[in-house]
């Protein structure tokens, strides 16, 4: 028998799941985040969850060409892409709390039948794991910090693999009752330009699909290119068993940001408030519209190469993306991403690759595929003067290219490719004997002592800081020394002193790079300080070059 989950005591939480019909990518996440920052500027608390269907425990030995960015949160969570943008629209920072896989679920109840928890019953997926399901989608509210919670369910309902969290939403809405639970469900209505006319028979099947699990959808968000006219949403109403005002057309924008001003215009937070009881209270977006509008009407376009080994799946680099729209943004401009293939920049002629750039950044990566390019790319854009940025492996081939070609050190590489004499590039110790891929790295926020009168502090306005990390490689102190008489600043450390977090020149207008992630703190109307000031230099740079 399903054991029922009680509703928390003290403050009553509201519940709202979203759910994906017909293909999956259709911005199930985007609208999660939209309605969470819509319900967060009417004044109530609110927070995202992930469940995703898929049996790894987390995505963090998934390859980014299969699952795109790994976003890590500030303990340590490898989590989905998902919660980057629930953190960016909030502008709020999640935890391993706020994202589930089915690799989770399934390992708590194999653990628990191990133990012998269930008293030798037979387990099975009812009730047993999404009794677990269940659990995890009321654990956030046992903090009592929340009015409102909105899971998103991944994949595209019908899948096997999301039946069980289908299933376990269901008995959810039956314990807590319909006053406290809500569905939103975002299917996609094609327009098929040989016809000439958009189609709405797979969002009628999509719902169907949804009915024969036994939920209602609430709200239907209505994937299009362009805006729904009124018949075809009152068609899709009649077939889906919908209010015709719940039917919210989510037409094609030009940037995600823009997606809460057309759900506010559709009235969707409206909706929600009104169908779960909640208070009537005023929105505030004058400082979202104002970001958007800084987003639609830059003053001028800066071009930035960003040299990535996973180039062909930009997802894989998502928050560095966003943080260039955010850093934009601030400084009026438009950010032009170029995205350059590392392996391309092993050869003779790589400087085409990079010519009429105004910054290089080299992000984030593992494996020693296309590091050679990155080396080059680095050290065009310190022979010429060109704004770099390097994030994580992109500092670690900036110190090798400096130990290199400015200090001399033939060779030097980094231990994780090729053993030489000059590994300026290590292992931590702690690290040598760990033989686990999973969770096994130096994972989450970690502190940072910035030295005054750097570029780096010329950012952040602190001496302290506290920024992600995920990496298992870091600088080899043994060669700290050298590298410093030679002109490398090292100016972030850990607060030990033990560990290199932040490196720059003097020398050039702006070279820096830091062994965290900044981009996984930059927030849509809170630029991070390092991109902020690496567009800034891009954008100088641009100007000086080409007089305007």
């Amino acid at each position: 028998m399903a054991k029922k989950i009680q509703m928390p005591r003290g403050k009553k939480v509201k519940f709202i799941f979203i759910t994906g019909g017909v293909v999956s990518s259709l911005g199930k996440g985007i609208t999660a985040s939209s309605l969470g920052l819509l319900l967060k500027q009417r004044g109530f608390s609110v927070t995202i969850q992930k469940f995703d269907p898929y049996i790894n425990v987390d995505p963090g030995t998934m390859s980014p060409f299969q699952h795109g960015e790994v976003y890590v949160t500030d303990d340590g969570a490898e989590t989905d892409l998902d919660l980057g943008h629930y953190e960016r629209f909030l502008d709020v920072s999640m935890t391993r709390a706020n994202n589930t896989t089915t690799g989770q679920i399934y390992n708590e109840v194999i653990t628990k039948e191990r133990r012998g928890d269930y008293l030798g019953a037979t387990v099975q997926v009812i009730p047993h794991i999404t009794d677990e399901i269940k659990q995890k989608l009321t654990r956030l509210s046992e903090l009592g910090d929340y009015e409102i919670i909105i899971t998103e369910i991944g994949g595209t309902v019908g899948d096997i693999e999301s039946l069980p969290f289908i299933e376990a939403i269901r008995q959810h809405m039956l314990e807590f009752g319909r006053a406290n639970s809500m569905v939103i469900h975002v299917t996609l209505v094609p327009y098929i330009a040989s016809a000439g006319e958009v189609k709405t028979k797979p969002t009628q099947h999509s719902v169907k699909n949804l009915l024969e699990l036994g939920i209602q959808p609430d709200i239907l968000i209505c994937r299009s290119e362009k805006k729904l006219p009124k018949e075809i949403r009152e068609k899709i109403a009649l077939f889906c068993n919908v209010d015709s005002k719940a039917v919210i057309s989510a037409y094609d924008v030009s940037s995600i940001y823009e997606v809460p001003l057309v759900l506010q215009k559709e009235k969707m937070d409206t909706l929600v408030t009104s169908r779960l009881h909640l208070p009537e209270r005023k929105i505030k977006l004058e400082e979202w519209e104002n970001f958007v509008d800084g987003i639609k009407n830059p003053t001028r376009e800066v071009e930035i190469a960003v040299c990535g080994k996973y180039i062909t799946h930009l997802d894989a680099y998502k928050s560095i993306m966003e943080a260039f729209v955010h850093a934009g943004a601030e400084n009026q401009v438009k950010v032009k991403m170029k995205p350059v293939n590392a392996e391309d920049c092993e050869n003779e002629k790589f400087e085409d690759l990079l010519e009429g750039v105004s910054g290089v950044l080299v992000p984030g990566g593992f494996g020693e595929r296309g590091i050679e390019g990155k080396i080059k790319a680095i050290r065009y854009a310190r022979e010429n003067k060109i704004p770099f940025f390097g994030i994580c492996l992109g500092l670690q081939c900036a110190v090798v290219e400096f130990a290199r070609n400015v200090c001399g050190m033939k060779n030097a590489n980094s231990s994780e490719f090729k053993k030489t004499k000059y590994n300026v590039i290590d292992l931590l110790p702690d690290q040598k004997d760990v033989k686990d891929m999973g969770a096994t790295m130096r994972l989450g926020a970690y502190p940072c002592v910035i030295s005054e009168k750097t570029k780096a502090y010329e950012a952040y306005k602190s001496t302290y800081i506290s920024e992600r990390h995920r990496h298992r490689y870091e600088v080899n102190n043994k060669f700290r020394r050298k590298l410093m008489d030679n002109g490398l600043v090292l100016s972030g450390l850990s607060p030990n002193k033990e560990l290199v977090e932040m490196i720059e020149l003097k020398d050039h207008p702006w070279f820096v790079a830091c062994q965290f992630h900044p981009e996984l703190k930059s927030r849509a109307t809170n630029a991070h300080p390092l991109f902020r000031e690496f567009v800034h230099a891009a954008m100088e740079y641009a100007i000086e070059k080409n007089g305007n």
